[in-house]
């Protein structure tokens, strides 16, 4: 597509390729002095450029068609591999969990996760600190 930078069609096709935006960007562009956070931000950025979107978008496109598949096609394989992962004789419950992932993840059933970290990359404190005054005492909970 005219107008974007070899970095930016690059971010796009690994994009579609990996699925994963800040591992796009890691990618496209030097990103090795950067923090988590930044990467997080600036690929969030690009995702939201009109003109990464719309080649987001011709390329998704362009997938299906060369592909030619559905998203019936891809059900019914997931459903295939889950019926082969239910052999009674040697089950595979993690594979049939997979496929019904997978199928839940194309009718758009699944829940992103975001992975968050706190100052450093490391771990959020979610602990909460209750102060209350009484008399002139204070305690935490």
């Amino acid at each position: 597509m005219a107008g974007l930078t070899p970095k930016q069609e690059k971010f796009c096709q690994l994009y579609i390729e990996l699925g994963n935006a800040s591992e796009a960007y890691r990618q496209a562009y030097d990103a090795s002095k950067m923090k988590p956070e930044t990467i997080n931000t600036k690929a969030k950025e690009l995702l939201k450029n009109g003109k990464i979107t719309v080649r987001i978008k011709e390329l998704k496109a362009e997938h299906k068609e060369r592909h030619n598949i559905t998203v019936d096609d891809l059900i019914a394989e997931l459903e295939e591999a889950r019926q082969i992962a239910k052999d009674p004789v040697k089950p595979q419950p993690a594979a049939m969990v997979s496929a019904t992932m997978g199928k839940a993840k194309i009718l758009g059933f699944d829940k992103q996760v975001v992975e968050l970290s706190g100052k450093d990359g490391g771990p959020i404190d979610m602990s909460l600190k209750v102060v209350f005054e009484d008399d002139g005492e204070t305690s935490t909970d």
